[in-house]
């Protein structure tokens, strides 16, 4: 996956934006507010953060060595650091920004959420 395709990935989502509060190479993408994903564009590797289940997550991180790790410059229990132009599938990395984007909406206050489902 290209910067290119996750950047089109995120923005895919009911009311998502990028924004770039810390550097110009550094998307941060946000439902209503509230980061789900956070991406160094510029890297190489591309990598992404991408919150998660802690279950999930400590599942991942066994699963894919080297591939997934614990979140960097985030909340390790909750966050995950995704390499998304290495060996991981396409489809696993779009269930992960999917996934990401979900749990997210779902913490957010109930008109909130009723909002998104409207539009």
């Amino acid at each position: 996956m290209t910067a290119e395709e996750l950047r089109a990935l995120c923005l895919s989502f009911e009311a998502a934006q990028e924004d770039f509060p810390f550097r110009p190479e550094i998307s941060v993408f946000k439902v209503l507010g509230k980061m789900f994903a956070l991406s160094w564009t510029a890297g190489r590797p591309l990598k992404v953060n991408l919150k998660c289940d802690p279950e999930d997550a400590a599942r991942l991180r066994g699963e894919h060595p080297g591939l997934i790790a614990p979140g960097y410059h985030m909340n390790k229990r909750h966050w995950n650091t995704v390499t998304v132009d290495g060996d991981l599938p396409v489809a696993l990395v779009r269930e992960l920004v999917e996934d990401s984007y979900d749990l997210v909406v779902a913490g957010l206050p109930r008109a909130e959420r009723l909002r998104l489902d409207r539009s």
